[in-house]
């Protein structure tokens, strides 16, 4: 059984129900979920759009991870999400990214792990250190307690009142 880590984040709609119906689609399709972290808000990062919740949570698969990934895809597609790279960063009902496929590192067309972006983003760090701060980084060697002390993204949530079931 291998544990995985999924950063989830949207910022149109109904935000939350996005992401508690992205977290109930990983849970009926990917696997146990057991570790939800708190929501946080925080504005658009490399763009100018609305601002995002975002969350990590963790789960228990037996599936292979390109499986899970294509999953993810199609959950996000379910619930009106359009990946269109060549715009660049841009508006999103549902975000499903993995992070972490056990300590995993995998680099090819359809999956990078762990996620190349994840150590520049406090929006991914914050919620994973919360649910996981010891889970050391398989390539960094770093917790993810270290990485977000010394992430550079400075960004200030904006405090919420949300969370997930």
């Amino acid at each position: 059984m291998a544990k995985i880590y999924i950063s989830t984040g949207s910022n149109l709609g109904d935000r939350l129900d996005f992401l508690q119906q992205g977290l109930d689609a990983v849970a009926k399709r990917v696997g146990k979920v057991i570790a939800v972290s708190s929501v946080v808000e925080t504005p658009a990062l490399g763009f100018k759009g609305n601002s995002f919740l975002n969350a990590c949570f963790s789960v228990e698969t037996n599936l292979p991870p390109k499986k899970v990934m294509q999953i993810l895809l199609e959950i996000e597609k379910k619930h009106g999400r359009t990946r269109n790279t060549a715009m660049g960063y841009q508006n999103r009902t549902l975000d499903l990214d993995m992070i972490f496929y056990d300590d995993l590192v995998l680099n090819d067309a359809a999956l990078t792990l762990p996620h190349p972006s994840m150590e520049k983003r406090r929006f991914v760090l914050q919620p994973l250190a919360e649910i996981a701060p010891s889970k050391v980084h398989p390539i960094t060697k770093k917790s993810m307690e270290e990485l977000l002390a010394k992430c550079e993204d400075k960004t200030v949530p904006i405090q919420t009142q949300y969370s997930l079931t």
